[in-house]
């Protein structure tokens, strides 16, 4: 399974691509999809034609979206939604199912602490996907974004296949 990870933002998406076989992962591809430009309108349709252009490239079966956090700026924050809506209509509007994790999540699932810090990310992102050397920090978020839904979706295979087996045996 091929799994899109994205970390939105208002001048710099990033994303992350890997694939997903059994246990084994292996980095894809990665990069940043830049919001050119001062009007708003103009940063977001750039954020949206970059990430369509890596969807239809990569063709993943999946996508994750890091969740926006509430700060004291509400203007940025809001700001900062508006990129997001764009980080999920862009995968929906491929026909991909779009899962969202909180920051703490996706550094629980990387790192196995919930509040560790970027470096912390980064090197864990750097053991997990060797050879993969990510675009700066938000390609990195971006693919921790894709680690943690790739290992969601193994954890749930796992349990469907428990399931499935339990009702066999009636």
């Amino acid at each position: 399974m091929r799994v899109i990870g994205i970390d939105p933002g208002l001048r710099r998406t990033g994303w992350g691509v890997l694939d997903a076989e059994g246990g084994r992962l292996s980095h894809v591809a990665s990069g940043v999809c830049e919001g050119k430009g001062e009007i708003l309108a103009d940063r977001l349709l750039a954020l949206f034609d970059g990430l369509c252009a890596v969807l239809v490239r990569f063709a993943p079966d999946a996508a994750a979206v890091e969740k926006t956090f509430v700060n004291k700026d509400a203007a940025g924050t809001l700001k900062l939604g508006q990129a997001r809506g764009v980080a999920l209509l862009a995968p929906a509007r491929a026909g991909l199912a779009v899962a969202e994790y909180a920051p703490n999540e996706v550094k629980k699932a990387v790192v196995g602490v919930g509040h560790a810090g970027k470096a912390q990310v980064a090197h864990m992102v750097a053991v997990l996907l060797p050879g993969a050397v990510p675009a700066g920090p938000d390609a990195t978020d971006a693919l921790a974004v894709a680690l943690c839904h790739a290992h969601r979706l193994e954890a749930g295979g796992r349990l469907a296949a428990a399931l499935a087996r339990a009702e066999a045996r009636g």
